[in-house]
């Protein structure tokens, strides 16, 4: 029986021992993750956000894809130590740049520089056809849009990753549809109502003048419209709408709306004098002179009123820019 219990006890040695040294040899501890983070930007250095990221490590499964924030910034953690990764970026409207990593420090955070998105190459062979159609789109979903959903902003471009020049009929559409807005006879009825209250232009008083304030003001925007919006955009082939910018520093935000009445975009896709808007304002200005108060008129009336006028463009590029953009309710594309 002695003999029979040290075998055993042999036996149990013989596995025991094995794991239990084994147990014993100390683990080499494993490397601190890393991470990768970044900006992406246009190349006039404004962000671009929801751009899509992708990140390739040296195997196949080694795949990460993420969406950058709404100011362009990524983080990704928890990345293997030692390891380069290929950075790969894409945004609607713009090309793919990709940039490789060195091997990544254990616990270090690599900011990777260079992510410089540049505007996707127009396809030239894009039908005639095809434009207008991308065109009539645009304007159909501008002719939508609207401030509280009430007031138009018919106008103004948000979405630039598609956008294509305007025939000489969608800017004429563009206009009509903007002068026989019900809100364009609201809107001179309500600054008749004020001006009525201030006894200007000097019309005569009580239903007559209200009714002769409500023609000067809605035959004054119409003009401005009909002229600084269609008839010398047509002519002179610029862009009468107002393209939002959104992103960037507010001071280039701030700039770029100020700078709208003067500068425009032209159909070559360069930007130009704005020869159209303030061209507008003039001519808008000279025609009231036909059917305002004696007391009323002048050339330097006509000049102070188109500086006004451009005044409040900037003020409502402003707006635009800031506080619109987020009250304007937008159409869905036309199926």
């Amino acid at each position: 029986m002695t003999k029979q219990l040290l075998q055993l006890s042999s036996l149990l040695l013989a596995f025991f021992v094995p794991s239990t040294a084994l147990s014993q040899i100390p683990v080499a501890p494993q490397p601190q993750a890393a991470s990768i983070s970044g900006f992406v930007v246009d190349p006039d250095g404004a962000a671009i956000p929801h751009a899509t990221v992708s990140l390739q490590g040296q195997a196949p499964d080694d795949k990460l894809t993420i969406t950058a924030d709404d100011a362009g910034n990524f983080k990704v953690a928890g990345l293997k130590a030692g390891v380069s990764y290929t950075v790969s970026v894409v945004a609607k409207g713009f090309g793919t740049t990709t940039v490789t990593t060195a091997p990544l420090t254990p616990g270090a955070d690599l900011a990777v520089t260079g992510l410089t998105l540049k505007p996707a190459a127009v396809d030239e062979s894009v039908s005639a056809a095809t434009v207008q159609e991308v065109a009539m789109q645009e304007v159909y979903e501008e002719t939508h849009q609207r401030v509280l959903g009430i007031i138009p902003n018919f106008y103004v471009v948000y979405d630039r990753s598609d956008e294509v020049p305007l025939s000489t009929k969608l800017k004429y559409q563009l206009a009509l549809k903007t002068i026989f807005d019900v809100m364009t006879l609201t809107g001179a009825m309500f600054v008749a109502g004020m001006d009525q209250a201030a006894k200007t232009p000097a019309y005569v008083e009580g239903a007559r003048g209200f009714g002769q304030r409500v023609g000067a003001n809605y035959a004054g925007a119409a003009s401005d419209v009909f002229i600084g919006g269609a008839v010398l955009p047509a002519l002179l082939h610029q862009d009468p709408r107002y393209y939002f910018q959104g992103t960037g520093t507010k001071k280039s935000r701030l700039l770029h709306a100020l700078s709208s009445p003067i500068i425009c975009m032209g159909d070559n896709g360069h930007k130009q004098f704005n020869i159209s808007s303030i061209g507008g304002d003039l001519a808008s200005g000279a025609i009231a002179e036909t059917y305002t108060p004696a007391r009323d008129r002048g050339a330097e009336l006509v000049f102070t009123s188109a500086l006004v006028v451009t005044g409040g463009r900037e003020i409502n590029a402003m707006f635009q820019e800031f506080v619109y953009g987020k009250l304007t309710k937008r159409a869905k594309p036309k199926q």
